[in-house]
């Protein structure tokens, strides 16, 4: 099938090109590069340059027969959320609505749409969460994430567009952007590389749960066939790790002998975060499979 992937220079989307087109799949990506890299793109990709809000959009479902579209293009920052509250709506709300709205023009399939399970359940919430527990976002990001949800469940009862929401834990892995604030291995790594101490905002107490990209790509791949599973879905490992724990492994693994600094904690983060992943394993058989200090091995190594 030909499957559009928003972001697909990006982090988690390269990822998940790369798998469509393993797996027998045409790839067409739409990116800004304002996160993703070219380098990230697959050479079997065709790529077009531009931003979702670009009206010319809707030039690449003409010029193409999409299927599938898979959306990971948004700004990903809580911190930049937090800042820019109306930004972060017309990256996260506006474009996506443009998109839904070039589904359903175009005869879309399927849309897969990449949501947080990391900020979207917010503080009150039991940990684990499941996709049961009450939504309580404490950030712009998380609100935006949250109100495309919505917007798909009405895509979906109105034009009986089949959407399947992925709501991801921590993600990390290579490729992810060590520059951003919402990658804190990915930044952990680059500073150990560069011989400078990490840097934890607050206490380090509070938890994560960090699922390998490669667990998340095998999601994506099942997603595909999700004609009677539309819905919301939890992806993550159920695991909480502090932050002070995570940064003490890298700096071991690093083999560096810096001390790791401390700074105020940041607004609009949750203390403690892990999402249930039973109703994901009932329906389509996934479960995370890759082991974690393997993969934050191979992701410290392609920094250096």
């Amino acid at each position: 099938m030909k499957i559009l992937v928003t972001g697909g220079a990006g982090f988690i989307g390269s990822h998940i090109t790369d798998a469509y087109i393993k797996a027998g799949h045409e790839v067409v990506i739409v990116d800004n590069l304002s996160s993703g890299r070219k380098e990230n793109i697959n050479p079997k990709a065709k790529f077009y340059e531009m931003d979702l809000l670009d009206p010319k959009v809707e030039n690449v479902f003409k010029n193409e027969n999409i299927q599938v579209i898979n959306h990971h293009a948004a700004q990903s920052s809580v911190e930049r959320s937090v800042a820019d509250p109306a930004r972060d709506a017309n990256s996260n709300i506006i474009a996506t609505l443009q998109l839904l709205q070039h589904a359903v023009s175009y005869c879309i399939d399927n849309f897969i749409f990449a949501s947080t399970g990391g900020a979207i359940y917010g503080d009150q919430a039991p940990v684990p969460a499941s996709e049961e527990s009450s939504c309580n976002p404490s950030s712009p990001y998380a609100i935006s994430k949250l109100s495309v949800e919505y917007y798909l469940k009405f895509y979906q009862k109105v034009h009986s567009l089949n959407c399947v929401t992925l709501r991801y834990s921590n993600v990390f892995g290579p490729r992810q952007d060590p520059y951003g604030e919402s990658g804190v291995i990915a930044i952990f790594c680059n500073r150990l590389i560069q011989n400078t101490a990490p840097l934890i905002y607050g206490d380090g107490k509070q938890t994560r749960d960090f699922v390998s990209v490669f667990d998340v790509v095998s999601a994506n791949l099942m997603a595909l066939e999700s004609k009677d599973n539309s819905g919301i879905y939890n992806v993550g490992t159920g695991i909480e790790t502090s932050i002070l724990s995570l940064t003490e492994s890298l700096v071991r693994l690093s083999g560096k002998n810096l001390e790791i600094e401390f700074g105020p904690p940041r607004k609009g983060e949750p203390r403690r975060s892990a999402i249930k992943y039973d109703k994901f394993k009932k329906h389509f058989g996934w479960e995370p499979n890759v082991d974690f200090d393997e993969v934050l091995l191979q992701t410290y190594k392609s920094f250096a």
